[in-house]
């Protein structure tokens, strides 16, 4: 599948541009979680103080906070802080400031708030100090000889330090309320202020993730669609070049469904890939860092979550991937069975067969429905155990953390953030297992494009084409040529000699299956000899380039193939740049112009696609009036007067004589009467030359042509002859 992406590597920066989208779409996405537990913890628990850190202190009460810290400590907070008429204003901070001011300030807080008031921890100090009840505690601390008071101060520390960090930073932040509601903040205010201005970046960042994630699905989509295009152009390239040999390994079906549902199967997976493929990874592995952020005593859960979610996903798979393979082969099937169903309809309906036909169509309907059910039926169940996996983890966060919470180890903000990160982690995994419904049997679509794109061409340009020799234009020498189709025990051909000069007429002869359809396919090099050689113009064919050898015959095949478009477009087909009165003048010569001219539309009546608005003959003539159009140096009619009726067929032989005076004409035919009057004559009799010569000469030497003179013509005829 991997290999697939070098047909894209041309739009290397559309990816650069998908994958840095995919980590500004992830970051913001892990971010939400976050800010969910400071709405939570500060915005709703802490009325929107983040932290023991004040903006603003009174000095009276920062002159208490002093009490409980050490000379250095205090040191780093009168650097933090400017005293402005009793108010000590905080300095900007960076993030590792501002932490260590909150270290710094939640033990004194958390200290002065205790012995502050009435409490039952006041009233202890001041027993263990010797102090009246209307004392003032911090006078007297202040008062205190510095070893004492230090002494002091580490026996507070050291129970305060039991504490968990959490319950600590809360009650520095009540400490906090308590310092901004005597300096007449609203606190109020700026809650709300904090909740707003946290929402806010919220929808801010919901913003940029739609961006990200639109601008990602176009690009990704136009990413998919130049690999999916580039993809038919080479699988078209490759198929166009290949030969015979090539040709007879693939069916035509499969050749199909590989041009078209396979690469669309890529295609929706290149989509997709960029889309989830990339972003999953991503956003697990910031989702596990911000696991590790946020608590650790949890992350048992998540290891958890991902080992059941491998588990099901291994066993699904375990089950369903045979099946993936399979499904593209029924797919084949489906499409050879259709193929031949609509090619063959009028064969169908002449002999009433179209129950037989509607029965082999229902089979291979009902073979690839049961395969596309059963790999749906196992991937059914992949949602619903994801899901109970998914809900399954949350009850068991909630449970944990409910502990946590009650112990004071954790905030219900992180907790909730917590549950988030952990869905995220989850939900990556899942896209991951949907996406590998998809990735099996594209990876079989890639295999099998691949194979096509990675077959050898037997027959292909030599690296130093030579050229024919331009004073012997026209001429064909078959040098002892022998041939067997790959894969063949046995030779089709067998030793065949003879020379077709310029001017000259040489048919071929002989019963059904004896070889001259193959011998004139070799040619043009349809197939490579397997012994012997055949030379055009004094070169080897295969020393010639392809598109030199072949643009000095005009083929006609022994089925006329016509293209959709028009008659004009059809007999330009081989020469683009021909006048409309060679056009005409090639259309008379195969007796095709008479119906041409009856058409309302002339020569621009439309084709359909295979001909099939003309009939057998139409098509014939067609075929041939593309040949002459040419004008090439060699004709080879591979029996291409078969359709015609006798009249037409003398007629158009005789038009032909006069046209191909100057070129070399070979003719397979399986009628007397249309080769009786060539130059030369081979008749062929299993692969091997049974007899050559000219009509007369054959019928005195030839056995095998005498029987089938003698079965087509007359005595009488044949005298006349």
């Amino acid at each position: 599948m991997l290999k697939m992406f070098r047909y894209v590597k041309d739009k290397w920066y559309y990816i650069v541009l998908i994958i840095a989208l995919l980590f500004l779409q992830a970051s913001c996405d892990l971010a939400l979680p976050d800010y969910t537990s400071k709405i939570v913890n500060v915005g709703i628990q802490q009325k929107g103080i983040e932290d023991g850190v004040p903006d603003e202190i009174r000095e009276s009460s920062m002159e208490r906070l002093f009490l409980f810290m050490d000379s250095e400590e205090r040191a780093y907070v009168e650097e933090s802080y400017t005293l402005e008429s009793g108010i000590y204003v905080r300095n900007k901070t960076d993030a590792e400031r501002r932490e260590r001011l909150n270290q710094i300030f939640g033990v004194p807080m958390l200290a002065v708030s205790g012995l502050s008031g009435e409490s039952e921890e006041a009233a202890d100090a001041r027993t263990q100090m010797g102090l009246p009840e209307d004392a003032d505690m911090f006078e007297a601390l202040g008062k205190m000889p510095e070893e004492q008071r230090q002494q002091m101060l580490a026996e507070q520390a050291d129970k305060f330090e039991e504490m968990p960090e959490s319950i600590v930073t809360q009650s520095a932040v009540g400490y906090l309320q308590n310092e901004y509601a005597q300096m007449g903040r609203d606190l109020d205010k700026m809650q709300t202020d904090y909740l707003v201005m946290s929402g806010l970046k919220m929808l801010g960042m919901a913003l940029l993730i739609m961006l990200a994630a639109v601008t990602v699905t176009f690009l990704s989509s136009r990413v998919a669609s130049y690999m999916g295009r580039n993809l038919r152009n080479q699988v078209y390239r490759k198929v166009i070049s290949f030969s015979g040999a090539e040709l007879n390994k693939f069916s035509t079906a499969s050749l199909i469904t590989r041009s078209t549902n396979d690469i669309q199967q890529i295609q929706m997976l290149a989509t997709m890939i960029f889309r989830i493929v990339l972003y999953a990874p991503i956003l697990g592995v910031g989702g596990v860092i911000k696991v590790f952020q946020t608590d650790m005593s949890m992350t048992w859960i998540l290891a958890l979550a991902v080992g059941l979610i491998l588990l099901v996903v291994a066993v699904l798979f375990g089950v369903a991937m045979p099946k993936f393979t399979l499904l593209q082969n029924l797919i084949d099937k489906l499409n050879l069975v259709t193929r031949e169903t609509l090619t063959g309809i009028m064969v169908i309906r002449a002999f009433s067969t179209e129950k037989h036909e509607e029965e082999r169509f229902e089979e291979a309907n009902r073979r690839l429905t049961k395969t596309n059910l059963f790999v749906n039926r196992v991937m059914t169940f992949m949602m619903p155990l994801m899901m109970l996996i998914m809900n399954g983890i949350s009850v068991l966060i909630v449970y944990n953390g409910a502990y946590a919470v009650d112990s004071g180890t954790m905030q219900v903000g992180n907790m909730m953030a917590f549950i988030q990160y952990a869905m995220q982690i989850i939900m990556s995994f899942l896209m991951i297992t949907m996406m590998s419904i998809m990735i099996p049997r594209a990876n079989v679509s890639a295999k099998r494009i691949d194979e096509i794109l990675r077959t050898e061409v037997s027959i292909h340009d030599p690296e130093t084409a030579k050229h024919g020799d331009a004073d012997v234009k026209g001429l064909v020498e078959f040098e002892h040529v022998s041939f067997a189709y790959p894969g063949a025990e046995e030779n089709v051909l067998n030793d065949i000699s003879f020379t077709a000069g310029k001017g000259q007429t040489v048919a071929f002869i002989g019963s059904t299956g004896s070889g001259k359809s193959t011998l004139v396919n070799l040619i043009p090099r349809l197939f490579d000899v397997t012994e012997g050689s055949i030379r055009v113009d004094g070169v080897d064919v295969r020393e010639m380039e392809l598109k030199d050898l072949r643009g000095k015959l005009g083929y006609v095949p022994q089925k006329g193939v016509l293209f959709s478009g028009t008659i004009d477009s059809n007999l330009r087909y081989g020469r683009t740049d021909a006048t409309e009165e060679q056009i005409k003048r090639a259309a008379e010569i195969a007796q095709a112009w008479e119906f041409i001219s009856e058409k309302p539309e002339g020569v621009d009546s439309p084709i359909a696609q295979g001909g099939t608005n003309v009939s057998g003959g139409q098509k014939q003539r067609l075929s041939i009036a593309r040949a002459v159009a040419k004008e090439p140096e060699i004709y080879i009619f591979d029996d291409s007067f078969s359709a015609l009726d006798y009249k037409t067929d003398v007629v158009l032989r005789r038009a032909l004589k006069q046209e191909t005076q100057d070129a070399t004409t070979l003719i397979v035919a399986q009628r007397i009467s249309t080769i009786l009057h060539a130059d030369n004559i081979i008749v062929l009799d299993n692969g091997c030359v049974a007899g050559q010569g000219t009509h007369k000469e054959l019928m005195q030497t030839c056995d095998v042509y005498r029987q089938i003179a003698m079965s087509q013509l007359s005595e009488e005829e044949l005298a006349n002859e």
